[in-house]
């Protein structure tokens, strides 16, 4: 059953971005009595969380997803602890969405599809759809890296470069007729994706005291509470404070900068569907925003290369978050942070 957040209409279980009044729609989900108890534990992927997903085993795509590794750094007193998203098979945390989205496309026989994004949802609607034989069409701003660029073409969608900005590029990809427009800044199944990096969090390592997420749309940021809210329901924890990391001059949760990044492309989003969610999830998880400059991201671009993850700018905007927090001395030495690593640093060559 989906749900409106703004007029509470509640929809049955089919693909629909949006309610009937505007407002962004959310699955509804009954908790479990135990979690443990109802993982898969036959499979070692993200088929462990079917009985979680509202999907069907019988239309998962043909590509699986893995459990992202997690690595340990202790810096400066904080158990800091990155989960390696960007080793999905695209390359990015995106895919977690893409799955739950295409099995529910290929429930209802949807094969034609278009979808705007600044690179990372692009290619991973665009691997999965190609391997389940859907008609892709991607809407990209012109800006996105020629790395990716080549990877779409490769892949073989139909590329439709857009002259401005990332908001005009989904307005134009919003009216296009030619496929159902399946937008992951409102697509309510793709968070059910994205909450699964909680679950495997909670298995993996347990209970954490702060997640910081690079935060556009909203997708990771508003999956992973979810993902804790739900482990709250059925474990009794307590759900992290959640920290929304963004790129300066293009902020929705903080305050708006008047310099600009160049760097972090994947959240150049300042006008998200889900942004009273966003602020709603702040507020009650006692969370932060904190905007990031290039000269910050490449700081914390290079720590992270310096140790071994090679990921894309977009994902260093939480590392750095974390510096520039750990500096203010907002974290208690032993506490726990969680920094999912979001996009791979070879899309870029």
């Amino acid at each position: 059953m989906l749900r409106c957040q703004k007029c509470g209409r509640e929809y049955p279980n089919k693909f629909r971005l949006r309610c009937e009044c505007g407002g962004v729609l959310d699955v509804l989900f009954s908790p479990f009595e135990n979690f443990y108890e109802e993982i898969q534990e036959n499979y070692m992927d993200i088929r462990r969380y079917l009985n979680f997903l509202p999907i069907s085993e019988e239309f998962l795509p043909g590509i699986v997803l893995p459990v992202t590794p997690i690595v340990h750094h202790r810096i400066r007193g904080i158990d800091v602890f990155f989960k390696l998203e960007y080793l999905m098979p695209s390359g990015s945390f995106k895919d977690r969405g893409t799955f739950v989205t295409l099995a529910k496309l290929m429930e209802e026989g949807i094969k034609d599809v278009t979808l705007d994004s600044s690179g990372n949802a692009a290619l991973s609607l665009s691997l999965f759809g190609r391997c389940e034989g859907m008609n892709i069409h991607i809407f990209i701003p012109s800006y996105t890296s020629e790395g990716k660029k080549k990877l779409l073409r490769k892949l073989g969608v139909m590329l439709h470069e857009i002259e401005g900005d990332r908001m005009l590029t989904h307005r134009i990809a919003e009216e296009f007729q030619e496929g159902t427009y399946v937008s992951h800044w409102y697509n309510p199944f793709f968070i059910e994706g994205t909450k699964t990096v909680a679950y495997e969090v909670m298995e993996q390592i347990g209970e954490v005291d702060y997640v910081i997420a690079p935060v556009g749309s909203g997708s990771l940021f508003v999956g992973l509470f979810k993902g804790f809210r739900e482990l709250r329901d059925m474990l009794h924890i307590r759900i992290p404070r959640m920290i929304a990391a963004q790129a300066k001059g293009y902020e929705s949760l903080c305050k708006r900068s008047k310099e600009k990044s160049r760097l972090a492309e994947g959240i150049f989003i300042p006008e998200p569907p889900r942004l009273e969610q966003m602020k709603e999830i702040l507020n009650v998880t006692h969370g932060v925003c904190h905007s990031s400059g290039d000269s910050e991201i490449k700081n914390a671009l290079d720590w992270l290369f310096s140790h071994g993850f090679l990921v894309e700018p977009t994902s260093a905007v939480a590392f750095s978050t974390f510096i520039s927090l750990l500096n203010e001395e907002i974290f208690q030495s032993g506490e726990r942070v969680l920094i999912p690593l979001t996009g791979s640093g070879l899309k870029l060559l």
